[in-house]
């Protein structure tokens, strides 16, 4: 086992910030990296050493590895924590830190490539007895292959990348006419933004509900979910509203998406913290979509549902130790709702809206919680994610929940910036 006395947060905004937090209160010193728009970050004014690692642009700074493990080195940190994005899901950076000895604060590497490719994620599930939506388990070998399998599962379709997600290279195709355009089209976006045009079809559900599962797991063998969360309410294929737990599960069916959950993560012999995602069909059938192999964005719900650290446990695990709890010592509390806030513009079909904040006033109160790596003042540039800040409630059940977040929208003051 190995005690963990300096963490780099290879990250930069809310979640680095997040991490820092859980740090701190485990008498952890932290370690932070940025870029030059990020010198006064409050990322960077948190951590008790800051490393400077390069120009704006993430492919000059925080997306390169050497500069990373250069500032882990630099400052003897013991352990690397990736945040999500970036170099989250970068199983070269996983196995680059083993190789330098140096903590990875997340899944082996081989469970990231298994997962991190969607057609082996999707084989390995549909071995395990996990349904996946109808349509090809693995990569398009030709388009008239593609055809056929359309043809087969009926329109409409999705064309998904292979190696990607956050709706890159994803097309719904309602008919037969516009098939092989929109392929070529998606093997192009995927091209683009992932290097890789793999692509794969499947049955495009309709009214389909997004459910996901949190697991966590240790290097004891123990493999716990941390209960659901539901994230249909998305713009182009990016979560915007989030809560827990999901409205829509019966206790039986609930039951049953655990227990695919721990199943899935078990297939790769999954260490860590991760996300099992799922889509609920309009008659409550369920399929696998994905595993993200990384603490996700909307971590914060669970946590007020369950009362776990998340963070913290990622470090237990990775420090070798056992999880300090059992699944049945783990209770749903209440309901949580987060919202996004981003800086875009409505009325601008929701593009990135730059500028000074001017103001930025959080709302406050018992139930209450805001995860923002921003401060007023700062400038909120074109380089990174437009988000300001994650705004989420938690109350005794649903109806509270959703009364305290439109009080908390009502009190949240920005200026400088438009914003959602």
């Amino acid at each position: 086992m190995a005690e963990i006395k300096k963490v780099l947060i290879a990250n930069r905004g809310e979640i680095a910030l997040r991490v820092i937090h859980t740090c701190k209160e485990m008498g952890i010193k932290t370690v932070a990296v940025y870029s030059r728009p990020d010198a006064h970050a409050p990322h960077v004014l948190h951590a008790d050493e800051s490393v400077f690692i390069g120009e704006a642009a993430s492919s000059e700074s925080y997306l390169v590895i050497d500069k990373i493990i250069d500032a882990v080195k630099q400052t003897g940190a013991d352990a690397v924590h990736p945040g999500y994005g970036f170099l989250s899901e970068n199983a070269a950076f996983a196995e680059r830190c083993k190789k330098e000895k140096i903590i990875f604060i997340g899944p082996e590497p081989k469970a990231i490539t298994l997962m991190g490719d969607k057609t082996e994620a999707r084989e390995l599930v549909t071995q395990a007895g996990i349904p996946t939506p109808p349509g090809l388990k693995s990569e398009l070998k030709d388009i008239e292959e593609a055809r056929s399998v359309a043809d087969d599962i009926g329109y409409p379709i999705l064309v998904k990348a292979a190696a990607g997600g956050g709706g890159k290279g994803m097309r719904i195709v309602h008919k037969k006419e516009e098939f092989e355009a929109s392929i070529k089209a998606a093997k192009s976006e995927a091209k683009n933004a992932f290097g890789d045009d793999r692509i794969y079809i499947e049955k495009y559900l309709e009214e389909p509900r997004h459910v996901e599962f949190q697991i966590i797991a240790d290097t004891h063998g123990n493999v716990f979910h941390v209960f659901d969360r539901e994230c249909s309410v998305q713009r182009r294929h990016q979560k915007v509203i989030e809560e827990a737990p999901c409205a829509l599960l019966t206790p039986e069916l609930r039951k049953n998406m655990s227990e695919a959950a721990i199943k899935a993560a078990k297939t790769v012999d999954y260490i860590g913290a991760g996300t099992i995602e799922f889509l609920v069909d309009k008659h409550l059938n369920f399929y696998f979509l994905e595993m993200n192999t990384r603490l996700q964005v909307e971590h914060p719900v669970t946590e007020m549902i369950s009362g776990v650290d998340l963070v913290a446990m990622q470090i237990l695990v990775a420090e070798g130790k056992e999880l300090p709890f059992k699944q049945e010592d783990l209770k749903i509390n209440g309901h949580a709702i987060e919202c996004r806030i981003y800086a875009e513009d409505p009325a601008d079909n929701f593009l990135p809206s730059t500028g000074l904040l001017e103001k930025h006033r959080v709302p406050t109160g018992a139930g209450i919680r805001v995860d923002s790596g921003v401060e007023e003042g700062q400038q909120i540039t074109i380089n990174y994610d437009p988000m300001i800040s994650k705004l989420s409630v938690h109350g005794p059940d649903r109806e509270t929940a959703r009364k305290r977040m439109l009080r908390a929208l009502g009190e949240y003051e920005i200026a400088g910036c438009k914003t959602t």
